[in-house]
């Protein structure tokens, strides 16, 4: 019996650790939020929050902010499942100055976290050229969910 629950207790820490450590088979570096098809899915920029609102000052383009932590489960189902998806880029493409921002680790962050009042992630901002937040969703979302979302948000 002794044995036999100390290697339930090896099986059980072996799991926990696992479960941890697996990532879905997205790299753990920072380009895993870089899309990298050209052909579908959002393409983001690489820009500051500040450069973001200016662009979107010249071009009339609302934001769309990304907020994720790298250890987000919710994240990364994000990035592989409906960042991907073709109508989602083809729709936030044309419509948004698309950027992610690691909450947590890029400089722009923590300001915005506290800004836009950021508790929880995956938290999706939309955001006009004064800076002014238009809607603000919360969580995993499908394509057509975000979508929905997002056509509210342009109308």
């Amino acid at each position: 019996m002794n044995n036999l629950l100390r290697l339930s207790a090896i099986i059980g820490a072996v799991i926990f650790t696992m479960a941890f450590t697996f990532n879905n088979g997205i790299n753990d570096d920072s380009s895993r939020f870089i899309q990298k098809n050209d052909d579908e899915g959002i393409k983001f920029m690489n820009l500051t929050y500040d450069e973001a609102i200016k662009l979107s000052a010249q071009t009339g383009k609302p934001i769309f902010i990304d907020c994720y932590t790298e250890w987000c489960g919710p994240c990364k189902m994000l990035s592989k499942n409906t960042f991907t998806d073709s109508n989602v880029g083809n729709f936030f493409n044309k419509n948004f100055i698309n950027i992610k921002i690691e909450m947590e680790k890029d400089a722009d962050g923590p300001n915005l976290a506290r800004m836009f009042r950021v508790r929880a992630y995956p938290t999706m901002l939309y955001v006009n050229g004064k800076g002014e937040l238009i809607k603000q969703s919360l969580g995993y979302v499908t394509p057509d969910q975000l979508l929905s979302v997002a056509t509210q948000v342009i109308n």
